[in-house]
């Protein structure tokens, strides 16, 4: 079941449909996730960034670590570090974080003294962590508790996490670094929550898992059904061609569908192959009805005449049974003749001289009461010289059997043709009957006696032997007014 599903055109051209389009929405998913992932992450980089230049901005000013004011943990969680990795300042709920330098959520404060310098120990000066106010907004003297620093062009970025009021969430961190204040180098770590780019994925990749199987589904059943509708005159064809077979009636034809794509000439095609086969079987069936009648006459014929000779041997007519014998041997031989061109039999490769070939067969018939004149020029041919033989022999046979006073044979070369022409001085060919005269057994004059006339193979056989050796055999009038048979094959190549 499994072989007979898949071996069907539908199914597999729905399967191939299928599958390109499940790779290609794999692909463009793939590129959608990553493409989000990579936006979002960038826009939540140049946040993180963005909060840690207002800190450092403000440090830079003047402010000192103890009196920023940073932004909430939940949003974005705030740390600054002093060049020995000691925490100044952090946001506010701030539980645990990491991927910054430093892991501690408790600022220490280092002391300053009342004057403005340095103090040595204690923790007098600096306890409150929002203290000195007002300190550091001159640019020197006694009363600056910080001098400016400069900040970095860039800030670098990392990756961690960072938990608030007991929620942790990942985080993108910009660390940015303010040089010369007055505790020294700072670095602000800064950070912005990637819970928007988690949920966006995630809700983006969710719709993908739902959505892509009823894509698929879609895109199969419609595939499956343009496929049928597409393959419907494929059946009718396959069905009618199988009713053909079975019936063995050649005269019934396919469908064929009212289109110009590759089905409609398909039918076509079939319907031309389906005549022309019922032409051959027909040209066949009469080919052996008409072989069987021809031979039916002369073996009755002889017969009866050796049975009237059997019982009075003085009455044995031996001219008329050598005669009937003749003539059914000469049928037999163009009869299989005849089943071995059909048989696709090809022709040999000797080299014919046909003005040779023709004087040859000029020589074994009598003159007779015609007259023939000739013009025989040298030109060679290759194929097989009996058949050739027989087709100037049946040409000769022709205009003799139809001439008053004349026959006239000429043999000449035209270019890359070998040219045969034979003509009479008889009552010719009409014009409507000049192909119909080249089928088998057909006499164009009815009422004249078959010892006359023969079978009606002779030119049906030339014609037949000229296409085989790459020629053609035609008539038209002569000049004498009778017929003139014109046998064209190509030239042999030089030896």
């Amino acid at each position: 079941m499994r072989r007979r599903l898949f071996g069907s055109v539908r199914a597999r051209a729905t399967l191939g449909a299928t599958l390109v389009v499940a790779v290609a929405l794999l692909a463009a998913g793939a590129s959608v996730l990553l493409a989000l992932r990579s936006n979002l992450t960038d826009q939540a980089s140049s946040e993180a960034e963005s909060s840690a230049r207002k800190v450092a901005v403000s440090i830079a000013t003047g402010t000192a670590p103890a009196a920023l004011e940073l932004p909430d943990g939940d949003d974005t969680p705030v740390q600054v570090v002093d060049g020995d990795g000691r925490l100044l300042a952090a946001s506010e709920d701030l539980e645990r974080i990491s991927g910054t330098g430093s892991s501690a959520v408790r600022p220490v404060t280092p002391p300053v003294d009342d004057d403005g310098g340095d103090d040595d120990g204690g923790d007098d000066g600096g306890s409150d962590r929002h203290g000195g106010k007002g300190k550091g907004k001159g640019k020197g003297g006694d009363d600056d508790s910080y001098a400016y620093g400069e900040i970095a062009d860039d800030a670098e970025g990392g990756k961690g996490s960072a938990t608030v009021d007991g929620e942790t969430r990942d985080h993108r961190f910009a660390a940015l670094e303010v040089k010369n204040t007055r505790q020294g180098d700072l670095t602000v770590y800064a950070g912005a929550s990637l819970s928007a780019e988690q949920s966006a994925v995630g809700t983006a990749l969710t719709v993908m898992l739902t959505g892509f199987p009823v894509l698929l589904g879609v895109v199969g059943a419609v595939t499956w059904l343009v496929t049928r509708r597409a393959l419907r005159p494929v059946e009718g064809i396959r069905s009618e061609m199988s009713a053909i077979t079975a019936s063995q009636d050649l005269a019934r034809r396919v469908p064929e569908p009212a289109t110009h794509d590759e089905v409609a000439r398909l039918a076509r095609t079939t319907n031309e192959t389906l005549a022309a086969l019922e032409t051959s079987v027909e040209r066949q069936r009469r080919f052996v009805a008409d072989a069987s009648h021809e031979l039916r006459s002369p073996i009755a014929s002889l017969r009866t005449q050796l049975e009237v000779g059997a019982a009075h041997p003085e009455l044995l007519d031996v001219e008329g049974a050598v005669a009937d014998t003749v003539r059914l041997q000469e049928l037999a031989a163009g009869l299989l003749l005849l089943a071995r061109l059909d048989a696709g039999e090809r022709p040999g490769e000797a080299r014919v001289d046909l003005a040779t070939l023709s004087g040859e067969e000029l020589s074994q018939r009598p003159a007779g009461h015609v007259a023939v004149r000739t013009h025989l020029r040298p030109v060679e041919v290759a194929g097989s010289r009996s058949q050739l033989a027989r087709v100037v022999g049946n040409l000769l046979d022709n205009a003799q059997r139809h001439a008053r006073s004349r026959v006239d044979i000429a043999v000449r070369a035209e270019g890359p043709w070998a040219v045969v022409e034979v003509g009479d001085d008889g009552g010719g060919v009409p014009e409507a009957e000049r192909e119909r005269i080249f089928e088998r057994f057909v006499r164009l004059d009815d009422a004249r006696a078959r010892d006359d006339g023969g079978a009606g193979l002779g030119l049906a056989i030339a014609r037949d032997v000229a296409v085989r050796h790459g020629g053609a055999l035609t008539v038209r009038s002569s000049p004498a007014g009778g017929a003139l048979f014109e046998l064209r094959l190509p030239v042999a190549p030089a030896a």
